[in-house]
Order: C-alpha cells, then structure tokens, then sequence
C-alpha cells in the first residue's frame, strides 16, 4: 500500500510516489546565501521575511531555514525567525524545514515551529545511541527526518557506501525506534563535480544510482538533496549552474528523487538549454567522457553569467526613487520600501517632504484608481500597509525637526469613533485606512466611546471632521445624542454617519435635525473620500452642503407623509389578524435535553466547515456571491486574492489557536401568553418561569391570506395545554482576537488587522449554523435524519429558525440582557453586553430556536403607539426608555 509524507505549513503538503519533484528554497539559509546571511548578522528581519516570501513566489514549496554562522547565536536566530515567519501567512502557508548541524538548534525549532515540519539532519556520525535518541525525539515532535548518508566512519561518497548506510539507518528508524517509514527522507549526499580531480567525476552518477536504489529497496522512504552542491566549481557563473542544476535534477527525478534543496527562481528548463550546453553538462552530470570536466570549462567561458530571469519582472527597480515608491504602493509591496524611503529621506532636505512628495504621489495614484473602479478594496487596504511602514521609518526623523513639524499640513483631521456601548469597528476601520491613503489625518478613538471624549478630542485636536460609527440600533441614539451636544456646544464641523444599521432615512429624520452643521450619511468606504473632499473645500462645500440639507428635507417630508398614512391595524386587530396555527393537530416535538450544556475550546476547523463566504466579500466591499465572484469579470482577481490571504490565515487562526470558540445552548418548556410574549420554563411541570420573552407583532394592514406575524406565533399557547418548548443560544469565536489584532496594528497591518476580525466574524455566524444543525440532529432531535449540504444550511433549507433580538423579527436588543441571563452566557461562554446591548467579544451571534415547521424570518416593520405604550407595560419600563431602545421602529 502507498504510504505518503504528509507535511503542512498552513497548507497541506503530501509527497507520495506519483508527486512531481518538490522544490526546497534554499536561500534563507546564512551558509548558502551571503546576502541572506548579512541580513541576520543586521538583525533585518523585515529583508530577511521578504527573501522567504520571494522563495515561495517563486515556487518553493518548503523552505529551508539554516542559522549555523560562526558569529551567530544560531539557537536565537532559528526562533525569532520561524517565530516570525508564523505571523506572515503568505509564507507559513509552506512546511518549513529546520536545517542545522547542532541538536540544540533544530530542537528550538521544533518546538516554535507551526504543521508538520522537516528536520535537515540527523545521522549516525555520532554513532546509533545519539542517533535514535534524536530520531525519538524527531517523532515525538511530529516532524519528518532528513537522514545524511553519513556514519561514525564518515560521509558516504561512493553507490557502495551510500546504500550500505541508508539500509542501516533505515533498519534502526523503522525496526527499532518505530519511525514511519514514509517519514524518512535520505539524502544520499551530493558532491561537487567538474573539479579536476578524477575521483568526482562519478559523484553526480553515483547519487542518481543510489536514488535508484532507495527507491527500489527502502520501501516509501523518500530522497533530497542540496542541488547547488552538484554545480559548486562554476560558482560565479550562474547561467552554467542553473544547466547543470537542471539536466541534474531532470536525471535524478527520473530515477526517484523526491525533493531539493535549490534556489527555486532559478531552476531553467531542460529542453530549453541550448542543445551545445545541454550536451556539455550531461557528459559532466553523468560521466560520459574523460574530458567531460575541462570541455565545459572552456565552453563556459563564452557563456555570459546571467542564470534564469526571475519570475517577478524588477525592472521597476531600476527606476527614480519616487517611481520605485509608487510602484511599491499601488502594489502593496512591502520588500524595499524601508530602502526605497531611507533612500527618498536622503535625497530630500527634509524627511516630512517625503510623506509630501512620493509618498503622497504614490497614495494620490492608488486614490484615483480606486475611485476609476481599476483597484478594490483589499488593494487598498495592501497599499495603506506599504504606507504605513514608510512613514514608520520616517516618524523618528521627523520627531527631530519638531520645531518645523508645522509645517506638515494633511487635507483634513478627522475624529473618529465607534460610538457609546457598540464594539463593531471593521466598517470604521476600513474607512480610516481609505481616508489615511488619500493624506486625511485620522484619529481613531476606537469602540465604546463616550460623548464627551469624542468632542473633547475633537476640540483639542481642532478637527475638520467628526465621524461616528455603530452597527447596533442602539448607536443610533446614541449618534442622535452626540450631535445634540454638538449643537449645544457650539461646533460647525461636519458630522459624518456611518455603520450597517444607518441610513439616509434616519440621518435626515433623527439626527441631522439636532445640528446646524452639516450631517452626512456616508454610504461605504468607497463614498469617504468624495464626501470629505467636498466638505473641505473651499469651492464645493456650500453647494455640496445645500444639496445634502435640501434632499434630507424632501426626505423628512416623504417620512411624515408616510407616517400613518396607508391603511395600519391597532395592537388588537393585528393580533387578530395573526397567524392561526391548528395546535389540535400539532403535537411540539419533545427535546432529548432540558437545561444548558456548554461547549469550551471548540474546533475552529469544524466550525470553519461551514462558513458563508458571501459576507466576508461584502466586508471588503466586493459584490458578488461565492463562489462565481472569483471569476467575476470586474471584481474577480481582487476576490480572487483576497480569499487566497484570507484561506492562509484561516489556516493560521486552526492551527496556532489564534482563536477560541464557547458556546451554550439551552432547550426549556416554554409557551406562548399574551398573545405575543413567550414564558421560558425551568422544567416540564412549567411551574418556574425562568425568563419573559417580549416581542413585537407586524401592525401594517396586509391582505386576509397573510398573517400580521409575531414570532409568539409559533409557540403554543399557555391556555391551550400543549407542550412546547424554545431553544436559545449564545456563541462566540472571538475570545483572544484582541492581543492578535494589536499585534497587526502595531506593526501597521491594518490589512491583516481587519481580515482577522473579518475571518472571527465568518466563523462565529458558521458557529451559530453548526450549533443549529446540532441541535435540530442531536440536542432537540426534531430533525435527526436531516442531511444538508453546506449550501443548503446557508440557504437555510431546514426545518426552524433561529431569529437573534435586534435582527427584523426581533428588533428589541434590550431582550439580550434575560437572555444572556437565561444561558449564563458570561460563566458558560465569557459573553458580555456593553450598556447599550452589544455582545463581547464582538465576534459572537445570540439568540432563540424554533422547531415549528411553518417558523421562517420576517419584518416587524414600523410599529405604532398603542403596542410601544403596551410593550412597555409588559416590560415595565418608561414610555421615555422604551421608546429609546426602539426608536429604529417606532412610527411617530
């Protein structure tokens, strides 16, 4: 039976005998690569990730990380380098390999490494107690095994010697210490030919043979080597190496070779070498003639040393500095950009003017194809990074000329804030990055903020602009009131608008009435940009102004029209009017559980089984539903590369536990009462009540064969004596997010930073679907036999609903606080609600299970006085504080 070498970075990567040959980047290696080597020796690890991400562009598909420098703590360097690399998902999505010729150093590695790594090697150089104690430790680690040909005698240089100390090793692994044998990778050893010395001449031969052999005779072992070794006489003559590489490598793979140490950007290919070099290397590689060696050092000799020309074209590296700066931010380049902007700095008088000229010539060309539709969102956002780690560097250099600092003027300072008892601020976020790329000055204040910090900030740092952003309908309020205080205050600055439950509507009719300055609803992060240039200029602003206040007036004016105009139902009518359910004839199934069961430290790789893509998309404003939008005629590369980076770090968050998932569920007795609230029992004798549930009926006049609805509805009535029962649940992936984005920021990642909280919100609403398919299949039971694609439990084809308070059926967010208290949601799942009903973490979905099969979603709508004034009654509030939390639906 074929057993396979799987290895992983943050992909999978499985070798068996049918794969094609596996390329080893060998040039983040300080004894193969002198420029590698003075990064280290620099301690520039920033140059040192990109010569690792470039092996993996180039086609790396394992990388090979070796520290042994005289001059270097290799055991530290071999830490903070693969630690590093675990943080840069375009690189870790590749196993790595820990090559060292010190125990100490591979073992360090081992145990910071991420997947299924390679170790580059032991051997029996220090005899067979040494070698199975650090083979047992290799697998106890998890890790395949490089195995050097290489015993207490020497290192194997000849076919006889080769084959007779990989039959041992082999024996001992797989015999003695248990080693899986399709673990075990030989490197037979590879030698320099072409030297003048006739005992090489057969050493390229003698590998390939005993690659042969191995193959032949160590069953699903497999075979490596350091292919640069093979060309090590030509060395300053790269297009002769990369020949004798390939015709090399086209002989060895033939005979079972399986992976190779080599510079993977420089590998040609071996029909394409002239036929009079290809003919000179292959008598040298295999042997063929006496004179082989001395014949192609002649014919070298009328070879230019060029090698192959790199995948990536760098051309533009050869371009004026202010070109290489904006080629680097349209895209989202970081390699050279500290050299680039060092470079700029010393070629200006002073480093501000380098944020002034290319910088800012750079972001002005990524502003116009942004707003031309030729770059998207996450192009953006990629763009903003290179920024940001430009104006890093130039930050202490700047702070020196202090005295002159005032001389850098931005378009416009901007506060802005998530407002008051809301946690949401990917929308926020992604706004700041858009306005930060085209020269407005940001002053994020982040989540929860208070009122009066928002216009102390803004009074401090004399603002252009204020910005206020929430998601809950609460924030709404809460936006309403902060510009009342505006008003009272006394500023004129503009005032933007902005979250997912905004809109033209309420700005017009609930908040811009409160301010004489100018209020704004911003649509998306595309529309920032536009809306602040026009507010701040000098030309544009009073008619951009006047044409904003005039349509909010015609606004207000078709709201009041609406306004109990159309034919409307009192509280009783509708209720009348509401869904008749034959409950004779229902019997409510009966749960396989009463109670709470929590669920702590689930797998994030089940839950990310059953993600909906389609949103992610939408949070970086692309349009278009998974998975035709990546080939999408517009918007598809843009997708295309933003799923790629958002798959490595999904990966990322499973495998190194960036995240932690909780959750509780509960299934309780319940009945409906009132006609519209549900009763939550403790147990079947229904005599406990353990929580009100008060919801909102549908009071628009609708034709006799549609319902006015109300989700009491679908739970049976207390006075009609059947047995029902709800389900609730709250669940969270977003505990451990914040040291993780903070890490990002503070390496001014804002890219990585928003596709980390994107990724925790996919995978807390995937959450929220898998724990609804378990408890209609297991908990519940009601639907035990269902079987549904992932498509289908996205397109909701089962049986129930699971309807969340402050969603369209359910719009009252106050109802979180009794259930988080039904589900001791802060003990069984470290949820918590701000004041103002927003859950913490933030990547969490709450909520209530309904079995009935006639149970689907819908729309309150606008609701009038009669059921506020009611449902404050049944709740026991104020008319005042009911009418806050509603204020979203209220029709007056």
């Amino acid at each position: 039976m074929l057993q396979t070498l799987k290895l992983s970075g943050l992909e999978p990567l499985v070798i068996d005998d049918n794969s094609l040959f596996v390329n080893v980047g060998e040039r983040t290696n300080v004894t193969g690569s002198k420029a590698f080597a003075r990064l280290i020796l620099s301690e520039n690890y920033t140059e040192a990730l990109a010569v690792a991400r470039q092996q993996v562009e180039n086609g790396a598909q394992i990388i090979d990380v070796n520290m042994d420098e005289a001059m270097l703590d290799s055991k530290a360097a071999m830490v903070k380098f693969l630690n590093l690399i675990a943080s840069e998902p375009d690189i870790s999505r590749v196993p790595v390999m820990i090559d060292s010729s010190k125990w100490d150093v591979i073992e360090a590695g081992l145990k910071c490494v991420q997947g299924k790594c390679v170790v580059n090697s032991i051997s029996m150089k220090e005899g067979v107690p040494e070698f199975k104690r650090q083979a047992k430790l290799v697998r106890r680690y998890g890790a395949a095994v490089i195995v050097m040909a290489f015993d207490e005698k020497g290192q194997a240089d000849t076919f006889a010697r080769k084959t007779e100390i990989c039959k041992r090793s082999y024996d001992i692994l797989v015999n003695e210490v248990g080693f899986p044998p399709e673990d075990i990778i030989f490197d037979p050893n590879i030698f320099a030919i072409a030297t003048g010395i006739e005992e090489h001449n057969n050493y390229a031969v003698d590998f390939i043979n005993a690659t042969r052999w191995i193959k032949d005779h160590l069953p699903h072992a497999k075979i490596s080597g350091g292919v640069s070794n093979v060309s090590f006489s030509f060395r300053g003559n790269d297009a002769v190496r990369e020949a004798i590489h390939t015709v090399f490598l086209y002989h060895a793979v033939k005979a079972g070779m399986t992976m190779g140490i080599v510079n993977a950007g420089q590998l040609g290919v071996y029909d394409e070498i002239t036929p009079e070099l290809r003919e000179r290397v292959e008598d040298v590689v295999l042997n063929r003639r006496p004179d082989s060696g001395e014949r192609l050092v002649s014919f070298a000799e009328n070879i230019k040393s060029g090698g192959k020309v790199q995948v990536e074209d760098l051309a533009w590296r050869a371009e004026p500095v202010e070109a290489r700066i904006t080629h680097a931010l349209v895209r989202g380049n970081t390699t050279y950009i500290i050299e680039d902007t060092e470079e700029a700095r010393q070629k200006f008088p002073r480093p501000i003017e380098v944020i002034e000229g290319p910088l800012m010539a750079g972001m002005n060309v990524v502003g116009d194809l942004f707003g031309a539709g030729k770059m998207f969102l996450p192009q953006v956002v990629k763009s903003a990074r290179v920024m940001k780690q430009a104006v890093a560097h130039l930050i202490p250099y700047i702070e020196k000329e202090k005295a002159r600092s005032g001389d850098n003027k931005a378009k416009g300072k901007i506060v802005m804030a998530t407002v008051k008892g809301d946690v949401h601020d990917i929308g926020k976020n992604i706004v700041g990055v858009v306005l930060q790329c085209n020269n407005y000055e940001v002053i994020d204040l982040g989540v929860m903020t208070p009122c009066a910090k928002i216009l102390e900030v803004a009074k401090r740092e004399k603002a252009d602009i204020i910005g206020l952003s929430g998601l809950i309908t609460p924030s709404l309020e809460e936006m309403a009131f902060v510009a009342q205080e505006m008003e009272r205050e006394g500023f004129t600055i503009p005032l933007l608008i902005g979250g997912a439950t905004t809109s033209r509507t309420h700005t017009a009719v609930k908040i811009e009435p409160h301010y004489s300055g100018p209020t704004i609803w911003v649509t998306d992060a595309s529309r920032a940009v536009g809306v602040c240039s026009n507010l701040l200029s000098d030309s544009l602003r009073n008619d951009y102004v006047a044409g904003i206040k005039a349509d909010y007036i015609k606004t207000r004016d078709l709201h009041a029209n609406k306004k109990g105009q159309g034919p409307r139902y009192s509280l009783a009518d509708a209720r009348a009017h509401g869904l008749k359910t034959d409950w004779k004839n229902y019997a409510p199934p009966k749960p396989n559980f009463i109670g709470v069961k929590s669920f702590n430290n689930y797998s994030l790789a089940e839950i990310a089984e059953h993600i909906d893509w389609t949103p992610f998309f939408q949070t970086w404003e692309l349009a278009g539903r998974y998975p035709a939008i990546l080939k999408d005629e517009v918007v598809g590369e843009a997708a295309t590369n933003v799923f790629k980076d958002a798959q490595a770090m999904l990966h990322n968050i499973i495998k190194n536990q960036w995240l932690t998932a909780s959750a509780v569920i509960g299934i309780f007795p319940a009945n409906s009462v009132n006609s519209d609230d549900i009763e939550i029992y403790a147990d079947e004798t229904r005599s406990k009540k353990l929580m009100t549930w008060h919801n909102l009926r549908q009071q628009m006049v609708k034709p006799l064969d549609k319902p006015n609805m109300c989700l009491g509805d679908y739970i049976a009535p207390k006075d009609s004596d059947v047995k029902d029962y709800l389900g609730a649940f709250a669940v969270t992936t977003g505990t451990g997010i914040d040291a993780r984005v903070k890490a990002f920021e503070d390496a001014h990642d804002d890219y990585n930073s928003i596709m980390l909280k994107a990724l925790a919100d996919r995978l807390a609403e995937a959450f929220a679907e898998l724990m609804h398919k378990r408890v209609r299949r297991e908990f519940w039971g009601y639907a035990a036999d269902e079987k549904l694609s992932n498509d289908e439990l996205i397109n909701e084809k089962y049986r129930g609903i699971r309807p969340a308070p402050g969603y369209p059926a359910c719009p009252d967010h106050t109802e979180k606080a009794a259930l988080f208290e039904l589900l001791n949601a802060p003990q069984n799942a470290g949820m918590i609600l701000t004041e103002s009903f927003a859950m913490l973490p933030t990547a969490s979905v709450s909520g209530f299970y309904f079995s009935h099969p006639e149970a689907h979603y819908f729309a309150t709508g606008k609701i009038d006085k009669d059921q506020v004034e009611d449902c404050a009654k049944r709740k026991g509030m104020d008319m005042k504080t009911i009418e806050r939390w509603l204020a979203p639906v209220v029709n007056y």
